[in-house]
């Protein structure tokens, strides 16, 4: 159970930090600035949880990242789902933190929606945002099944190296997508945003789940046969 609630903290975490700071800075492509501050605050979100509870359930705090770890054979059936179910539970929390937070501070959401993911940096299509967010999650999957392969020994860098791993996939995707590679952080957000009555569409976000999981997949496979 530990694990679990670890699982879930983790990702309340990286929603509250990264989405956060996303509604506080913005990610239009005139505020250039906002691009790298929101980059890094999803980056230094999961150094932080690596480090503070990465002995405890791994910290995936991403659906993405437990389902390459499933098929590499590291994990469970059984912890898979229950990863997932806690993700996505720390992501709803995370979502109405950022609620109550901006709302009790009459705080402008520069997002327009709690940090949600959306295609408009690829022009409403589909097939570019699931492009961008299977190419992306790969990346970032393949890196974390090779920092964290019991094969090789990183020390104690592997968090830092997968934290800024994510920076770098952000900085090129919030342009695109906002970039996802992560179910759970795509779901809170979407979820709260929607039912808090800010309008936001619910018909992308099987892209930035489809994606991430695709991408996850392939970079099981494809590290699996290079390992």
């Amino acid at each position: 159970m530990k694990k679990y609630v670890a699982e879930c903290i983790g990702t309340m975490v990286l929603v509250t930090l990264g989405c956060g700071t996303a509604m506080l800075v913005g990610c239009d492509a005139a505020n250039g600035g906002g691009y790298i501050l929101t980059a890094f605050a999803f980056g230094l979100s999961i150094v932080a949880m690596a480090y503070s509870i990465g002995n405890i359930s791994g910290c995936h705090i991403n659906p993405a990242v437990s389902l390459g770890v499933l098929l590499c054979g590291r994990m469970t059936g059984k912890d898979f789902v229950y990863y997932i179910i806690a993700q996505c539970i720390g992501a709803l929390i995370g979502a109405e933190l950022l609620v109550t937070i901006f709302t009790s501070g009459n705080v402008v959401d520069m997002t327009g929606g709690l940090g949600s993911n959306g295609l408009a940096g690829v022009h409403g299509s589909s097939v570019a945002g699931l492009l961008v967010e299977i190419v992306l999650t790969f990346i970032f999957v393949i890196n974390i099944l090779g920092v964290t392969s019991p094969k090789f020994n990183h020390g104690s860098f592997g968090g830092l190296i997968i934290g800024l791993t994510l920076v770098g996939v952000h900085i090129l995707g919030i342009g695109l997508t906002g970039t996802s590679v992560n179910p759970a952080r795509s779901f809170g957000p979407a979820v709260v945003a929607a039912a808090s009555g800010n309008g936001v569409p619910l018909e992308c976000l099987p892209v930035f789940i489809v994606g991430p999981l695709v991408g996850a997949a392939l970079a099981a496979f494809v590290y699996r046969g290079l390992e």
